[in-house]
């Protein structure tokens, strides 16, 4: 059964073979807090787990930029069982002193390594050049995070350069849409 998405705004639901990507919701919050309180993915971040008041403001804050942007991350629904395991999707930042669109996806640990966050990426670049016009997707990985970085590059992207934000190191991977000869 496919999600009931009847009136919601922004974006609208993206398709791949085992996975709905739709926008985020206000009562998203529990879904999202078990994948930001999993210990595995927030080694990732070099960080703890988020509290209930982090998570809604860091819901609040993607559903800010849905609004302003017509694009955001994405729950992302796992057709089988219709619940959300992660997060994929694009946000506008800074870096380096450009405004880029970053392609980010997070996902509960226990659905690492099945392919689910490069399918949800490749759907989310697709509909970035397809839908949305974008040329330019980016992909901010943390030095060290080399799953993460296997599926920027399976999604097409390269590695352009290393940045640093503080005293983390980050790659910066890229691409551009096909026929782009800008980038």
């Amino acid at each position: 059964m496919k999600p009931d998405l009847k009136g919601q705004k922004p974006g609208r639901t993206i398709e791949a073979d085992r996975l709905w990507l739709r926008p985020m919701r206000g009562d998203d919050l529990d879904a999202l807090l078990r994948i930001f309180t999993d210990r595995q993915v927030m080694a990732v971040f070099a960080s703890e787990p988020l509290d209930r008041s982090q998570m809604q403001g860091w819901l609040d804050r993607n559903l800010r930029h849905q609004t302003e942007h017509r694009f955001g991350l994405y729950a992302v629904v796992d057709r089988a069982d219709e619940s959300l395991i992660g997060d994929c999707g694009l946000e506008i930042m800074e870096v380096d002193g450009s405004r880029e669109a970053e392609l980010g996806y997070d996902f509960l640990s226990t659905h690492w390594g099945k392919g689910l966050a490069t399918e949800a990426a490749c759907a989310v670049r697709d509909h970035a050049f397809d839908v949305l016009g974008l040329t330019r997707p980016v992909s901010k990985i943390r030095q060290g995070n080399d799953p993460s970085r296997r599926v920027a590059e399976k999604v097409g992207m390269h590695r352009e350069r290393e940045i640093a934000s503080g005293e983390i190191r980050y790659w910066l991977y890229a691409m551009t849409a096909p026929g782009d000869q800008t980038g």
